[in-house]
């Protein structure tokens, strides 16, 4: 199958073929059709399978058919990078179009953004906060929106994203159409989607299973070894483009300084504490190899669109097994093939259940003497955490983590304290 099947305008194939698009991957085979008849789509697929063109090039050309007005498509999406990245295709693919985009999203200046909305804008990208205020500040019109994009819908529910979507939902006109794009459907996305969609064409391509053509390495280590470890592989492997997952933004910090004191010069983070310029630069940086090493947090699990990624090295487990897929969805990309070493930990025990499910014989050990141990002793570590933690355990015993100063503190907050976690919780844009 080739694009031309599509019908697409002229102009639109052009920027396909200067894009050096071939063929339709699976997810924009099925997708394209339902949606350039105008049918809502419940699309279900990995980052990586090509969704993003999927519903960028119907838009476009149902954006051509008529005269162009005010915002005629909102693309809504949980991250900055992956709004920029959506605009980006948009001026990519439609740059022989005249259609105009732009992205929305905080850590960077409204103003300017304001004046991108007085002008002739067709399409906006946007994270859920920064549009929001510009709603409440009038100045965006999405009265005449024709079609609605809800991009990684899963990350805006884990975000806490999904009371804002709904919030947005209500600023648009009841007659239009929902295109809604996930890597995994839990009951409140799929909540959602009964909500917003009207009689939707249901898409799944693959299943959440990891890429097959990624070899899944675990490394048993104790805690204080993980650094070292890390020093070991990096020096024995290729680093022309190599990921680094942490859990916290001041260890992807952290551990991204330490690894340039050891004399690898090229390496960089990604994280939330980091401005949006700087966020852009690392990105930029990395995705043209002029960094080798990214040390990031989950916000380059989703929808960072890097090409040629070696190796995925989680240096902290992930939070869930879906977490894990979506790591290391970052290599073995396009029928490549890639490398996905993990760090495990005798806390890490009830995930390392799950993955060692969900992988089966691709999970494959590896030994580094003096820095590894045994898998048996992370999982023993584990089963007596378990046993100290399960319901209905009355040893008495308490896990130290339990016993510790924090979690001793009374249970009781101010009203000032409970406001400031509520405003935390309403930032989480800027906190990965």
């Amino acid at each position: 199958m080739s694009f031309e099947k599509f019908k697409f305008n002229e102009k639109i194939l052009a920027g396909v073929a200067a894009a050096g698009y071939r063929k339709p991957t699976p997810i924009q085979a099925e997708s394209i059709p339902p949606i350039m008849e105008g049918r809502d789509v419940m699309g279900l697929a990995q980052t990586g399978t090509g969704k993003t063109a999927a519903f960028v090039l119907p838009i476009l050309h149902r954006l051509m058919q008529k005269k162009r007005g005010p915002i005629r498509a909102l693309i809504v999406a949980p991250t900055r990078e992956l709004s920029e990245q959506t605009h980006a295709s948009i001026m990519e693919l439609g740059r022989k179009t005249g259609i105009c985009s732009t992205a929305i999203y905080g850590g960077v200046s409204i103003y300017n953004q304001v004046n991108r909305l007085r002008s002739r804008v067709d399409i906006v990208s946007a994270c859920p906060g920064r549009l929001l205020d510009h709603i409440g500040r009038g100045t965006l019109d999405l009265s005449h929106v024709e079609v609605l994009v809800l991009d990684e819908a899963d990350h805006m529910f884990d975000m806490g994203f999904l009371p804002d979507v709904r919030k947005i939902v209500g600023h648009l006109p009841a007659k239009r159409q929902t295109l809604l794009f996930s890597a995994t459907m839990p009951g409140e996305i799929r909540s959602l989607a009964d909500d917003l969609l009207c009689d939707p064409v249901h898409i799944q391509i693959g299943n959440s299973a990891p890429v097959m053509t990624v070899a899944h390495t675990f490394y048993p280590v104790q805690t204080e070894q993980k650094t070292a470890l890390l020093k070991d592989i990096l020096e024995k492997i290729d680093t022309r483009s190599v990921l680094v997952f942490t859990r916290t933004k001041s260890r992807a910090k952290s551990l991204a300084e330490q690894l340039n004191r050891a004399g690898h010069n090229k390496v960089t983070s990604l994280h939330g504490n980091l401005t949006q310029q700087k966020r852009k630069q690392s990105l930029d940086g990395f995705r043209d190899g002029r960094l080798a090493i990214m040390v990031a947090t989950d916000i380059a699990a989703r929808g960072i669109d890097v090409t040629g990624i070696s190796h995925v090295i989680n240096y902290d487990m992930p939070s869930t097994a879906d977490a894990y897929t979506h790591r290391i969805g970052r290599t073995g990309r396009a029928a490549m093939t890639g490398d996905a070493f993990t760090f495990i930990t005798g806390q890490d025990g009830d995930l390392l259940r799950s993955l060692k499910k969900l992988l089966g014989e691709k999970l494959q050990y590896q030994n580094v003497d003096g820095l590894t141990v045994s898998p048996s002793v992370c999982e023993a570590t584990s089963a007596r955490a378990h046993q100290l933690t399960r319901p209905g355990n009355h040893s008495g015993r308490k896990p130290f983590s339990a016993r510790t100063p924090q979690a001793r503190r009374p249970a009781q907050r101010s009203f000032k304290d409970a406001g400031r976690m509520n405003w935390a919780s309403r930032a989480r844009q800027a906190a990965v």
